[in-house]
């Protein structure tokens, strides 16, 4: 099975998978791709744009291997705003769509505590882009906090 998890940044989307996947499903997290090819002391949720160029074609070729893989584990997608083509993708996939929001004043409260300012702003493009809950959508909440 595909899981696609979405949600702004800081809403838990990562915790989420956490308190879901096992040890054998595959879970693709452009943070953690981003943390394991970035040197020593980088950020935990590095922006470095040289690093994140590397770790968005790392994460593309790990898509497209890991979706040959749904029928024999399950594979954790994390994708924030995926545009309509991608839905189109994941729906011909029968992904199911998990939508983890904890709700806007969380999710700001979050990102000014421990992510770089700039997120601020992804933040409030994802609440203006919010997409419609689809069918099979699952919102929720990543954990009680």
């Amino acid at each position: 099975m595909l899981y696609v998890v979405t949600g702004p940044p800081a809403a838990g989307k990562s915790s989420w998978i956490q308190s879901h996947a096992t040890a054998r499903d595959i879970v693709i997290d452009l943070d953690l791709i981003t943390r394991a090819l970035s040197g020593p002391g980088a950020p935990t949720w590095n922006q470095d744009p040289l690093q994140l160029r590397v770790a968005h074609r790392a994460r593309y070729a790990a898509m497209d291997e890991a979706f040959t893989l749904c029928d024999k584990t399950d594979v954790y997608l994390i994708h924030t705003m995926p545009s309509p083509k991608a839905l189109a993708k994941y729906k011909r996939l029968e992904a199911r769509i998990v939508t983890v929001d904890p709700g806007r004043e969380i999710v700001m409260q979050r990102i000014e505590a421990m992510r770089d300012a700039d997120m601020q702003r992804v933040a409030s493009r994802w609440y203006r882009r919010r997409p419609k809950q689809s069918p099979g959508a699952m919102p929720q909440a990543s954990r009680t906090w």
